[in-house]
């Protein structure tokens, strides 16, 4: 390369990074998400906000998500259906998620009738 090559690959390198500069510092847009900087959980293949969803059979639901345990509801995020025998009859008793069906009932625990 000639000493001109030289000047003008400096001096376009000069010209690019003074456009780059002087915009002033980089401003995030109102109502953007910064993806990098948010907690993300994974379900499955998929990520997900968990201040917005979470994770139930595989599948990204909203947190309201709530589903029929007997006769009562139960929101799948929060809370789990256990199958409870009580005086030979089936019932169902609703937990917090994470305490296991088979511990004792809690203050905590809803009974639901089983529905035919």
């Amino acid at each position: 390369m000639t000493p001109r090559c030289y000047v003008l690959g400096v001096l376009a390198a000069v010209c690019i990074v003074t456009l780059l500069c002087s915009h002033g510092a980089p401003v995030t847009p109102t109502g953007a998400h910064l993806l990098l900087c948010q907690s993300h959980m994974r379900c499955g293949d998929k990520f997900y906000d968990p201040e917005q969803h979470c994770c139930y059979d595989n599948a990204v639901v909203p947190l309201s998500r709530a589903r029929k345990c007997g006769n009562c509801t139960f929101r799948v995020c929060f809370e789990q259906c256990c199958p409870w025998s009580f005086r030979r009859e089936q019932t169902f008793v609703v937990k917090v998620k994470g305490h296991k069906c088979s511990l004792a009932p809690s203050l905590d625990d809803r009974f639901c009738a089983s529905v035919l």
